[in-house]
């Protein structure tokens, strides 16, 4: 899998630290492609902490508009810069801990900024694609993000933490999709337990429609 992805990388597009957290907080059911579209113009007017920390609300829900729970996304990203200059110089902080006591960032948030940013993942970044594929490749059969990553890391070493998750969104994205998974073109078909019949592995079940 990783011969066939050699590209894989995060594709949220960021210059620095501070620019790639905001970028993941807004990536929350968003796409990244969504996400490229509106930080480009965001960075410009707010390239730092300091400058988001004293924007007004209203200019930044502006800014954000196209995507989903911008109103909240907007309130997380003033939030977190008036945090990291209060609290932390400026600075996107380099420790798990720290990076999830700021508005808007959870474990995977985190763990994107540890591992992209800083070269030091704390666990595995664990996505509807991560989900999807370790349970179609058997590497687990939990059923929550924080149960899958648990045993993810178990599996694999800490070096390969942030290179496998990158690497299973691509494939995800590339050739594992949720629907029409195109396993006569999958690199990894050999050994996978769900190979042709994996569409219905790793999806959410169809909402039940109530009867009228």
């Amino acid at each position: 899998m990783k011969r066939l992805h050699p590209d894989a990388h995060c594709e949220l597009v960021h210059q620095t630290p501070f620019q790639l957290l905001v970028a993941t907080v807004l990536s929350a059911q968003s796409t990244d492609v969504a996400v490229n579209q509106v930080t480009g113009g965001l960075f410009a007017r707010y390239p730092s902490p300091e400058a988001l920390a004293k924007s007004k609300a209203a200019d930044v829900e502006s800014a954000l508009n196209r995507l989903g729970m911008f109103r909240q996304k907007a309130k997380n990203i003033i939030g977190l810069s008036q945090q990291l200059v209060e609290r932390h110089a400026g600075q996107v902080p380099s420790t798990l801990d720290a990076l999830i006591a700021l508005p808007g960032v959870g474990r995977k948030t985190a763990n994107v900024v540890l591992g992209v940013a800083f070269g030091a993942p704390e666990g595995v970044v664990v996505d509807t694609h991560v989900q999807r594929i370790s349970q179609r490749l058997g590497w687990t059969q939990e059923l929550t993000p924080e149960k899958i990553e648990r045993d993810l890391m178990a599996m694999f070493p800490k070096s390969d933490w942030d290179r496998l998750s990158h690497t299973l969104i691509f494939h995800g994205r590339r050739v594992c999709a949720a629907q029409k998974p195109a396993c006569a073109a999958c690199s990894v078909s050999g050994n996978c337990p769900s190979a042709f019949h994996a569409e219905n592995i790793g999806r959410k079940p169809p909402r039940s429609r109530a009867k009228s």
